[in-house]
């Protein structure tokens, strides 16, 4: 009597990553048990590491200093209460936080705008968006804009508001 062997293939997707095991039953399962013993747990080491922005949470925390209308992105907070950094990155965040909902068509905000909104001269503004570039905080983008970076989120949810919403309320 002959024995005969059947072929399997399994299909893996695990967040980005996609993975085809086929061959026998015996060699899928060897294979498919050391993908699952190898790699799931380096990628959810490398994963902790890895900068997110959970956007309910910093939704959350924005509450009270950011709100949209039709006319775009709003500061909630006095700019008098704030320092220039402060103020620059909270606009910023606007729009990071506006474009990740679907409120605003950009995440990015140019140097005459942020004037504006500052209300300072064009050399202050230059240089304050200089220091926050130099601390990753902020990036210039290749058409000229600024837009907060994934660090400058992070940093902004757990340093900055907490800071910001102290000097609203003390």
């Amino acid at each position: 009597m002959s024995e005969v062997k059947q072929s399997v293939t399994i299909h893996v997707r695990y967040g980005d990553v996609e993975k085809t095991f086929s061959g026998n039953v015996e060699d899928v399962w060897l294979s498919l048990n050391r993908f699952f013993g190898e790699f799931l747990p380096s990628f959810d080491i490398a994963k902790r590491l890895v900068l997110s922005v959970d956007l309910e949470g910093l939704v959350k925390a924005c509450e009270g200093l950011i709100a949209f209308s039709k006319e775009g992105a709003n500061l909630l907070v006095s700019k008098d209460r704030l320092t220039d950094n402060e103020t620059l990155l909270l606009w910023l965040l606007a729009a990071s936080v506006g474009y990740g909902l679907g409120l605003l068509q950009s995440d990015c905000v140019s140097k005459e705008e942020l004037q504006v909104k500052l209300g300072k001269s064009a050399k202050i503004v230059s240089t304050r968006l200089g220091e926050l570039v130099k601390s990753d905080m902020v990036v210039k983008t290749a058409d000229d804009k600024y837009k907060i970076t994934t660090l400058g989120v992070v940093q902004m949810q757990k340093e900055f508001i907490p800071k910001i919403r102290a000097k609203v309320t003390g």
